[in-house]
């Protein structure tokens, strides 16, 4: 009897120390693999850069109208504000996508792509075909 009782109290504990010794040692583990990495300087980014971006030369090719001129709505997905009509505002060829010219600009100098459909500004819409009659 007194065999029983010590084994129904001693096997659950003993167990539940075996766990906790486990858990403590993969969380050690995970936590030197994470130490270790942090001072990785060859790792590469989750997500890569879509390139450089616009000059301030190819900022000033792309239109420039007011808020009152937008089409596909009226907010600007930059800075999440809503574009009032007299506004400057940029407006990207190819998509049509609108923003305030100052966040349009900001966005651009770092990234070619549009921040709403992420659609590329290709070079064929900054210098548009010269038009020479024969």
């Amino acid at each position: 009897m007194l065999l029983s009782v010590f084994l129904a109290l001693f096997l659950p504990c003993a167990g539940m120390s075996a766990v906790f010794v486990v858990y403590m040692c993969l969380l050690w583990y995970a936590a030197s693999l994470a130490r270790d990495t942090d001072h990785d300087d060859t790792r590469l980014p989750v997500k890569q850069a879509a390139g450089i971006g616009l000059s301030a030369s190819e900022l000033e090719k792309l239109p420039r109208i007011t808020g009152k001129d937008l089409v596909l709505g009226t907010e600007c997905a930059v800075c999440l504000d809503e574009m009032e009509w007299d506004q400057p505002a940029r407006l990207l060829p190819g998509c049509n996508h609108g923003f305030h010219l100052q966040c349009a600009d900001t966005w651009l100098s770092k990234k070619s792509v549009c921040p709403v459909c992420r659609a590329k500004l290709d070079p064929e819409f900054l210098n548009p075909p010269q038009n020479n009659p024969c």
